[in-house]
């Protein structure tokens, strides 16, 4: 490679940067979505887990699901110096569930509520909403079986799509039930199978017969003209698994989701039990599932720890920042700029920190030395909503004007004090221009 050639992203691998060239890949975004996680589930009583990118392959192998596509095509998996096979994470479950065995929380503190987010590597096409680096936000709630536990996970990330004000959202709903029942149901799809398989090439037929809840949920077969004759999972479940879901659905409407049951759901992966569901919208096209997840009694125990109840879901944030972008104007990325002008660029720091003191107004000081009306237009143009000018003048008269810089002529005059600024400042950013107050 010559040494001009500009070094670029891998495909599929996407900088999350200010002023991004696509808006969902705006910073600002990302630290709204992450806020509203932060602030949603530690009110409901989960706590941060930061788990290793990296982990032994076998974690997937015996965790996912080996004839899972994640495992069969799409991991990033190497072997290092030491000659261990390792691979870069494509979910995050499987390494809650490993810390959780591996710390031993089933001896001395069960029950378990975390929540984490951060990247997965998946070997996939590139195309919206679908990358090779993507990032999601988890939910694992570990120690405690009981329809109300999953009435309360669906009740969290519902309360989390509604602080980021996402409201063309859908539930979707099915149970998997217990093993009989999942056994029953494979039965009865094998046979449903056999009789539509002319219907699609040979080389499905083995999948068909072999991973009968995989096919089902492929999207060869969701976009076949057989997905609406499906056999239904609600027939197949057991007294108990029945009672257990119809338990569920009650809880949902008790608390005022509205949900649509999808006797077609599995989710991708071969831990899940009993519920499983996803929010989807409308407005991505093909990548229509934002967030989703289910139980997964028998993990645990998988991976080497004693029978354990599990619940959880994850939230893909670039699918989240998709919708907040095309919905919403962004934020401003400063709400303030203090605009000095040469020789004054103390004392508008000076000023910014003692407004900083007061409140949380968000405030830059333009320190690139430009002609006042240069920094004008810098100002509108990184996207603050305020802006003024610290000068002789202003330090004279101990005056300034607030400017809103998207409204023309709207501004207020302002004595040179600290909390009086704050004040005028949030009235104008909250649409409530008042008097100037000496």
């Amino acid at each position: 490679m010559a040494k001009s050639e500009i070094v670029r992203a891998i495909k599929g691998m996407n900088d999350i940067v200010p002023f991004a060239p696509e808006n969902f890949l705006d910073s600002k975004i990302w630290q709204k979505i992450v806020h509203a996680a932060e602030e949603t589930f530690e009110a409901y009583g989960y706590r941060f887990v930061r788990l290793p990118v990296v982990e032994d392959t076998q974690l997937f192998i015996r965790g996912v699901g080996s004839e899972t596509d994640i495992v069969s095509k799409e991991m990033y998996s190497f072997e290092d110096r030491g000659g261990r096979r390792l691979t870069l994470r494509p979910e995050g479950t499987a390494g809650a569930v490993r810390a959780y065995v591996e710390h031993s929380y089933f001896h001395h503190q069960p029950v378990q509520r975390w929540w984490y987010l951060g990247p997965m590597f998946r070997a996939e096409r590139p195309q919206k909403g679908r990358y090779r680096q993507f990032y999601q936000i988890g939910v694992e709630f570990f120690g405690v079986d009981s329809v109300a536990s999953d009435v309360e996970i669906l009740c969290t990330l519902n309360r989390f799509f509604q602080a980021l004000k996402l409201d063309t959202l859908t539930l979707r709903i099915n149970s998997l039930g217990d093993e009989k029942s999942r056994q029953n149901y494979e039965a009865t799809l094998c046979v449903f199978f056999d009789k539509i398989k002319k219907d699609f090439p040979d080389d499905l037929h083995d999948r068909m017969k072999n991973n009968p809840l995989r096919f089902l949920d492929s999207k060869v077969f969701r976009q076949s003209g057989h997905a609406d004759s499906a056999p239904d999972m609600i027939d197949s479940l057991s007294e108990d698994a029945r009672t257990r879901f119809d338990g569920v659905l009650s809880g949902l409407n008790r608390v005022g989701i509205p949900f649509k049951r999808d006797p077609t759901l599995v989710r991708g992966l071969d831990y899940y039990s009993h519920t499983v569901f996803e929010f989807s919208t409308q407005d991505l096209g093909a990548q229509d599932a934002i967030g989703g997840g289910g139980r997964y009694d028998q993990l645990v125990s998988e991976l080497g720890g004693p029978a354990t109840p599990a619940i959880g879901f994850a939230a893909g944030i670039e699918r989240l920042a998709l919708l907040l972008a095309a919905q919403e104007e962004q934020d401003k990325a400063f709400e303030l700029c203090i605009l000095p002008m040469e020789g004054y660029a103390q004392e508008a720091i000076i000023l910014a920190e003692s407004i900083r003191d007061v409140g949380d107004i968000k405030i830059e000081v333009d320190l690139t030395g430009l002609r006042l009306k240069a920094m004008f237009k810098r100002a509108d143009k990184i996207g603050a909503r305020l802006a003024m000018v610290v000068g002789e003048d202003e330090i004279a008269h101990k005056r300034s004007t607030i400017r809103d810089l998207s409204q023309r002529d709207a501004e207020q005059e302002v004595a040179l004090d600290a909390r009086l600024i704050h004040d005028v400042a949030r009235d104008m950013l909250d649409g409530r221009m008042g008097s100037d107050e000496s």
